[in-house]
């Protein structure tokens, strides 16, 4: 028996566990309340939550473990650093350190250049940004894209050699520049004590068992961490390194070697998954193939570290970071 054609017919269908449904409606539907116009810098968190157990079962891991990973590309930007990126930037602004004028600058291999490049664009600051030349192509794209300047270094240095250059240009001419600092602001982790755990706590009921994230400027893994545990001391935390200063994971600090960031609590981490380039890279495309989802090189590596983890539980619920999707990599040739 049809509906007669007066009667509105809406269905909400959650492809995704989080609070953005998709939704499904008649074509003379009007949208949702909910999709009233709002800032863009709103949008930033509140990302959703990716089931993906059924992609760890079929390889392995225990019907009883559940496994889920942070979709943190949908934010704006594209990454997990448009958190981080905009705390500093509003602590900044708080604080009177970044006014109209001055220059925001700072080091990255990418995703948190981006999210300044983006931040300062929608907030009207001029963005200074320096890269390793080696990063690739769709990234250098992006933040000109957002009318970024972008200073490349010398490839051979990678981030920390951007990173020395950075604090020289700001020594050099002190009151012109913003210096977000992103490895050694407490801004950076502040952002997922204040977003990201809440986010997973409050998407699993709870439940979460274990929280496995890679370390590049080590906010992601140090706030989200402290928060969880400060909620459960019973979680587990583990984090995910390269195997060694050779296996380049764009995104994931060898910290044996690398300048460590001064916000990084070498306390937080309960145990250390190793994980080569190669690994990473066939997760990657794993992902893509057995999972429909297209993830770039750190998410690749965050997964087959869940993964390792949840195939030694007997029950528990792992949850892991997809920092962003595959798009950025495509000049890369990982995914031919």
């Amino acid at each position: 028996m049809s509906l007669p054609n007066e009667v509105m017919i809406k269905t909400m269908r959650k492809t995704i566990t989080g609070t953005r449904p998709v939704w499904s409606a008649h074509p003379q539907d009007p949208a949702p309340a909910s999709r009233s116009a709002v800032p863009l810098l709103s949008l930033i968190g509140d990302t959703p939550l990716v089931d993906l157990s059924d992609f760890a079962h079929e390889r392995g891991v225990d019907p009883e473990v559940k496994v889920h990973a942070k979709a943190e590309w949908c934010n704006p930007g594209g990454s997990v650093k448009a958190r981080p990126a905009l705390r500093i930037v509003e602590d900044a602004e708080k604080r009177g350190d970044l006014t109209p004028g001055k220059i925001l600058i700072d080091s990255s291999s990418g995703n948190t250049g981006i999210a300044f490049a983006l931040i300062g664009a929608a907030k009207g600051y001029e963005v200074h940004l320096v890269m390793p030349a080696n990063v690739s192509e769709e990234r250098k794209a992006l933040v000109r894209a957002y009318g970024a300047t972008l200073i490349e270094t010398d490839p051979l240095e990678g981030p920390q050699g951007a990173m020395l250059a950075v604090r020289e240009l700001v020594a050099q001419n002190p009151e012109r520049y913003y210096y977000a600092n992103q490895y050694d602001n407490p801004s950076n982790w502040q952002a997922h004590y204040a977003t990201t755990g809440p986010e997973i706590w409050r998407q699993t009921g709870g439940g979460i068992t274990h929280f496995v994230a890679a370390l590049g400027t080590t906010g992601t893994f140090t706030g989200t961490s402290r928060f969880l545990t400060a909620r459960n001391p019973a979680i587990e935390r583990i984090s995910i390194q390269p195997v060694d200063e050779f296996s380049t994971i764009e995104g994931i600090k060898y910290l044996d070697t690398a300048i460590v960031p001064e916000i990084y609590d070498p306390t937080l981490p309960d145990r250390v998954v190793r994980i080569s380039q190669e690994r990473a890279r066939a997760m990657a495309r794993e992902l893509g193939h057995g999972a429909g989802l297209f993830v770039g090189l750190s998410a690749g590596a965050a997964v087959s570290g869940a993964l390792e983890v949840a195939r030694e539980l007997e029950t528990g619920v792992v949850v892991t970071i997809l920092p962003d999707d595959g798009s950025k990599y495509l000049s890369l040739g990982i995914f031919d």
